[in-house]
């Protein structure tokens, strides 16, 4: 009881603290994911029409070339499946598909960071306000004589929490949001081009 009775006078002060820490983290994601996602759409939009062009003509070893010579995550999924094409389509496409497990994580590593923060960091700015109400009312008790103007500073401070806690998770939803819609558009063209390929590989057959 000593221990929650230290928490809950403690007021919303250090809530308001973490939150401003998640906050950077959440910056910080951010940043990361944009420059790698950026890099890697950049990088492949340089090969991809080069590889559809040797997919299309049926030339597997200049396609194998082009994606061996890039080190984005979609010319490391085509490059699995035409390492060994003379296995067929059918282990070429699980080979293609454990790749394209591997490839997904690299592009939503450290998106569940945003989630969490996203969908947390509103339940946690309404805990540090529900602190700051309940320490606005100690201190009212505690001085009977004063005035509303007491348990009003407390409240305004209190839900100062609630509004940082929305400041975080908002833009951490949307970035969220975003790079999983482009980390999907990024595979989906992958998966074209692996479509595409296997697609030669049962014509060849």
């Amino acid at each position: 009881m000593g221990f929650l009775g230290l928490l809950v006078h403690s007021g919303g002060g250090w809530v308001i603290w973490l939150l401003v820490l998640a906050s950077v983290l959440t910056l910080a994601v951010i940043v990361e994911r944009a420059l790698v996602q950026r890099r890697e759409r950049r990088a492949f939009e340089a090969v991809r029409g080069d590889l559809r062009a040797a997919l299309n003509d049926g030339d597997l070893r200049r396609a194998a070339d082009l994606a061996n010579g890039s080190t984005t995550v979609a010319a490391v999924i085509l490059s699995a499946g035409l390492a060994r094409p003379s296995a067929g389509p059918s282990s070429v496409e699980e080979r293609l598909a454990a790749a394209r497990i591997d490839g997904r994580y690299q592009l939503e590593r450290r998106l569940w960071v945003l989630g969490t923060l996203g969908n947390n960091a509103p339940f946690v700015g309404l805990f540090g306000t529900v602190l700051g109400v309940i320490r606005a009312f100690a201190d009212l008790a505690g001085n009977a004589g004063a005035g509303p103007e007491v348990v009003m500073a407390g409240l305004s401070e209190a839900l100062v929490a609630t509004a940082v806690g929305l400041l975080v998770a908002i833009p951490a939803v949307m970035a969220y949001n975003y790079f999983m819609k482009r980390a999907g558009e990024y595979l989906a063209d992958t998966d074209a081009l692996s479509r595409l390929l296997l697609a030669v590989l049962k014509e060849k057959k």
